[in-house]
């Protein structure tokens, strides 16, 4: 995929992912993450994972107060291994958005959500390189 087609993909996820959060809150792993979508735009409702709240009370919160979640985490090992808990966690109670994480693992070649918006801008300039 080039530089442009990477970019484009990457805008209009990030627009969906914007547009959705509007109505679904997204779930993520710290305040890193926080801040980082919020560089990217989105307005949304954001929910941290590392409050010092177990995974269980968490996802028990969650499951009290919405019927769907955009779940963020990082698409590390790591971050799988939570993602997979969480849904676990939530089967039956609340519906997993998978969708946002799958694709920017399968379009980016980094493994956070923290590292999102230096890595677009980074795509960008690598475009506008091959442009001029």
């Amino acid at each position: 995929m080039s530089y442009e087609e990477t970019v484009e993909e990457l805008e209009k996820v990030v627009d969906d992912l914007i547009e959705e959060n509007k109505k679904i809150p997204l779930l993520v792993e710290g305040d890193k993450d926080v801040v980082a979508l919020r560089r990217l735009g989105v307005i949304g409702v954001i929910i941290r994972i590392n409050t010092g709240k177990t995974l269980s009370d968490l996802c028990d919160t969650i499951a009290s107060r919405y019927d769907e979640i955009i779940i963020l985490t990082d698409w590390d090992r790591r971050g799988g291994i939570l993602c997979a808990r969480i849904r676990r966690n939530l089967e039956g109670r609340v519906k997993c958005n998978l969708r946002y994480r799958e694709m920017l693992a399968k379009l980016t070649t980094i493994r956070t959500v923290e590292g999102l918006p230096s890595w677009i801008e980074t795509c960008k300039k690598g475009f506008q390189e091959t442009v001029l």
